[in-house]
């Protein structure tokens, strides 16, 4: 098999397992995967539930459509944090519920959501900050994801859900799945009393 049949088999197994999970539903979410010549992608209004991998999109190094169906309508917020984030191989972008809904909070602060609740949420996603909210397929958008991709390779967009972007296809959906954890602990914890991790223990989690 090739690296490029791997990764279109990865993709779909992948998608799968979120859908299959309730992490995305409808045709909601979408997929990136950088490969040695372009990108692949989930194409627009597919589900995840039931993709092909012969007909996910095909982008080349500049970002043109080459192959397969068309991509995802979301495109541009893949390359805007690929620009900005050259040694990212991955990026997984979900409307999850509990993200989504903390997402739409007009308490958090926007610098950085999420307080650091767990170890792994420290280790996997870290600082987390919120996007302003712009309607689907503003290219205001992408402008406003490089403003903050080049420090953090996770953010929420406002009323819309969390871009997640990794090493891997594994480690951005593994981040994100644990970034819809947190957002899920955090809503169940407010108006608690809560210990969250201190500034020492997150830098400590940090250096590992």
């Amino acid at each position: 098999m090739s690296l490029e049949t791997d990764a279109r088999d990865e993709i779909v197994r992948f998608a799968v397992s979120i859908y299959e999970r309730s992490l995305t539903f409808g045709a909601s979410g979408n997929i990136s995967v950088r490969i040695e010549d372009g990108w692949l992608m989930t194409p627009t209004g597919s589900t995840m539930g039931n993709l092909d991998p012969a007909r996910l999109s095909k982008l080349d190094a500049d970002g043109n459509h080459i192959s397969g169906d068309e991509p995802t309508r979301e495109n541009f917020l893949h390359m805007a944090m690929y620009d900005e984030r050259p040694n990212s191989g991955a990026i997984v972008h979900l409307h999850s519920t509990y993200s989504v809904a903390v997402s739409c909070c007009d308490d958090v602060d926007p610098a950085n959501v999420l307080p650091p609740i767990t170890a792994y949420y420290a280790m996997k996603v870290g600082t987390l900050p919120l996007v302003p909210y712009f309607p689907p397929g503003s290219l205001d958008l992408a402008d406003a994801v490089r403003e903050l991709a080049p420090d953090h390779h996770a953010l929420l967009l406002a009323n819309h859900g969390p871009v997640v972007a990794g090493n891997s296809l594994a480690d951005a959906v593994y981040a994100t799945e644990e970034l819809e954890q947190t957002a899920h602990l955090y809503l169940l914890l407010r108006q608690r009393e809560t210990r969250y991790l201190t500034p020492e223990q997150v830098a400590e989690l940090q250096k590992k």
